[in-house]
């Protein structure tokens, strides 16, 4: 036992010798008179975590860590403001409207915010438009035509090549199997896509008319006449005018004098969010020799649920792994779970809901749902104590879907011939050569239904709700996050910021308490050369 406490030591005093180096750094190249404008770049899908690498320039910031940066600058008096600098249109609507509240956080706390980008779309646009000034040049365009939520079918092609899938289900609105047997969406997709498209639409609608300060009717008529160039979107107030870059530059200066940097230019102080976060939000202080801060695990989990290990989407022993650890680790004070998944394998579902139980009988668990959380992704959630979706968040999907694809007719076509013998009633039935008799048909329902009567019961437990509440909003049904909160299937609306509190509000940790945040699946920590050269002083080109 005195071994782990010296090692801990011994680890602490490593890691007060890396801050000295953090702090000699960050005098080295953080603003050294007045102060500077926080520089965030946004483009295309917000990476959860992300990963380094070793040569080329830094990835972004991950969701956690620029919504955290974005936090900190509010309250940071050297900050004057953030210029947010938007490249490709964004993705995910969980993810912009989490961003869309730390641009209105920013903003109540006294920060200018500006925005600017040459194309924005209608993701974009509900982060922009929480913004101070929204720019544009002259050239850029607001992609602001609507939502569109579509698939494909592909019965017509497997009909071409005689490939009959065996679709079997539970769940009226369990629509995942489909796309391969039918030719366009069922009346039950319909309904559900047209409801989650209603939700969404609301929110553009809400978030744009709050931020640019124009009648929600106004916003739609907007819309209903998208696209519009820089200029137009200018006359519908959808943004503030067309400025170059180096016009922005000017009116930064304007609207923060004391960012200006020294010279005849007069061009504005700008402190690039990555090295913000890197040398003032990742540092959580001196740490005590004799005894560890509190800590606190956040686990990503993205993708498709399967069996097995590896680093590909949610893989049922990597993660069980990862819970098992965090449960034995009695520093570990609390969990969050941000969960990114359509779902997948029903066998790895239950023993990932499983390992996270185990671990919520120990400390905390509050999960944060991504853009989705449906079918083997809200079974992981139900095992938590509290589940956060963003209004957006496409959620449930309780139900069951399996089969097999028929290629019986398909290899006659080719001239192939697959035969064999058998001992047993069922023992064709994993045969792709054949379909299913009656009585396998029969069979394989049966197995579904017991998953599927497993999955209502995780949720009725779960949730604290009746088996009958459940019931009548399964049946594969999705739902946004705001008509998942009416229905239990979730505790509130938020982001991972806010399931961040929660777990340490439930960890017994005040506000005021400094902590460490431990990410999982761990990735290397080997920064690029072009990070290291960063730390050098010079000029940052946001543009």
């Amino acid at each position: 036992m005195a071994e782990f406490h010296i090692a801990g030591g011994f680890r602490r005093a490593g890691a007060n010798v890396g801050r000295v180096f953090r702090k000699a750094a960050a005098r080295a190249v953080l603003p050294r008179r007045g102060r500077a404008w926080l520089a965030v770049r946004l483009s295309g899908a917000v990476q959860e975590l992300a990963p380094p690498r070793l040569w080329g320039r830094s990835p972004p910031l991950g969701l956690l860590d620029l919504l955290r940066t974005l936090e900190s600058a509010a309250d940071d008096p050297d900050i004057a403001g953030v210029v947010l600098r938007f490249g490709q249109p964004l993705e995910g609507w969980s993810r912009v409207l989490s961003l869309r509240r730390a641009v209105d956080h920013l903003r109540q706390r006294g920060k200018h915010v500006i925005a600017y980008g040459e194309v924005l779309g209608a993701e974009s646009l509900v982060v922009a438009s929480g913004a101070d000034k929204l720019w544009m040049p002259p050239t850029g365009s607001v992609l602001l035509v609507g939502l569109r939520f579509e698939g494909f079918f592909l019965k017509r092609l497997l009909d071409r090549f005689d490939i009959r899938p065996e679709v079997l289900r539970v769940g009226s609105h369990k629509t995942a199997g489909d796309r391969f047997v039918r030719e366009n969406m069922s009346p039950e997709e319909r309904e559900q896509l047209g409801g989650l498209a209603d939700d969404l639409f609301e929110a553009l609608i809400d978030a744009i008319a709050t931020g640019r300060r124009l009648e929600p009717d106004a916003v739609r008529d907007a819309i209903d006449r998208g696209p519009f160039s820089a200029a137009a979107a200018e006359h519908e107030g959808l943004s503030d005018g067309c400025l170059y870059p180096d016009e922005v530059e000017r009116e930064l200066v304007r609207l923060a004098p004391d960012t200006a940097s020294e010279g005849e230019d007069e061009l504005p102080q700008l402190l690039d969010a990555l090295l913000y976060h890197a040398l003032v939000v990742a540092d959580p202080g001196w740490r005590p020799l004799l005894a560890d801060l509190p800590r606190i695990a956040y686990v990503v989990g993205t993708g498709t649920i399967h069996r097995g290990s590896g680093a590909r989407g949610i893989a049922s022993e990597t993660y069980r792994d990862i819970f098992e650890r965090i449960r034995r680790e009695d520093g570990i004070q609390g969990v969050v779970l941000r969960l990114n998944s359509p779902g997948g394998d029903g066998v790895a579902s239950d023993l990932l809901w499983r390992s996270i139980s185990r671990v919520s009988e120990k400390k905390p668990v509050v999960v944060s749902m991504g853009d989705v959380a449906a079918s083997g992704g809200y079974y992981m959630a139900a095992a938590a104590d509290v589940v956060l979706a963003e209004a957006g968040t496409v959620t449930g999907s309780i139900g069951v879907v399996g089969g097999k694809i028929n290629l019986q007719r398909a290899y006659e076509r080719l001239g192939v011939v697959k035969d064999g013998v058998e001992r047993g009633a069922h023992a064709g039935l994993f045969s792709e050569a054949r379909a299913y008799t009656g009585d396998e048909r029969a069979a394989v329902q049966r197995l579904l239904d017991a998953v599927y009567d497993t999955f209502v019961d995780r949720v009725a437990k779960g949730r604290n709700l009746s088996r009958e509440a459940v019931a009548r909003v399964a049946q594969g049904k999705i739902w946004s996050g705001v008509r998942a909160q009416t229905h239990g299937l979730v505790d509130g609306l938020g982001g991972p910021l806010d399931a961040l509190a929660e777990v340490r509000r439930r960890a017994g940790l005040l506000d005021s308490d400094r902590f460490l945040l431990e990410c999982y699946p761990r990735l290397p920590t080997i920064p690029s050369l072009f990070s290291l050269l960063r730390l050098l002083p010079g000029r940052m080109e946001l543009w």
